[in-house]
Parts: C-alpha cells; structure tokens; sequence
C-alpha cells in the first residue's frame, strides 16, 4: 500500500467514506468482528479499520475482498456497467454515412 493516500477530490473522498461506512455496517449486521474479517480477507486489522474509514491509499483489491467477505462481490461487476457518457461520445465520433448516388 502507498504510504502516503493519493490525493483525491472532495466529491470522490466522500464517496469513499460512504463505501467505507456501509461495509461497516454490512459487518456489524453478519455480526463479525474486525479480527474475524481481517483474517479471513488475509489483511491486517489496521487495513480493515482504514478500510471502513473509506482510506484512499487502500488498494481496490483489498475493497474487493473486504466485499466478497460480506458475499457483495457481485456489487462490484455493476460499477461503470452502463457507459451512457462514453458511448454518446463514440456515436458522435462514428462517421456519417452518405447517400449513395445513381
């Protein structure tokens, strides 16, 4: 892990804070303990606890297995499912057909 967290913007800390909150609360609702989870997803508890905190410097991997610990991981494939931007940026990108002429 980075020592030092990149630096992230406001609207994106936030958002990793709420992620942080839920996977605790998914936690507590299992009724786990941090010493439960932290062993099974093979981290250490301080991770775990900058984890729920919703730490940038944790890598994407450890968020993931923090989530199929919780039996989420299925959450995961739905991030950035549907493109809507990205693909209304590749049709205005896409040529235009002529009309063929006779």
């Amino acid at each position: 892990m980075p020592s030092k967290a990149p630096l992230a913007f406001l609207s994106e800390s936030k958002l990793l804070v709420e992620l942080g909150e839920r996977l605790r609360l998914a936690r507590l609702r299992r009724q786990l303990t941090t010493t439960t989870v932290a062993l099974r997803c093979d981290i250490s508890r301080p991770t775990l606890a900058k984890v729920e905190r919703g730490d940038a410097s944790v890598t994407m991997g450890t968020y993931l297995r923090v989530l199929a610990i919780y039996g989420l991981e299925g959450d995961f494939a739905t991030v950035a499912l549907d493109d809507v931007l990205g693909r209304r940026l590749q049709d205005l990108a896409l040529p235009l057909f002529k009309k063929w002429r006779r």
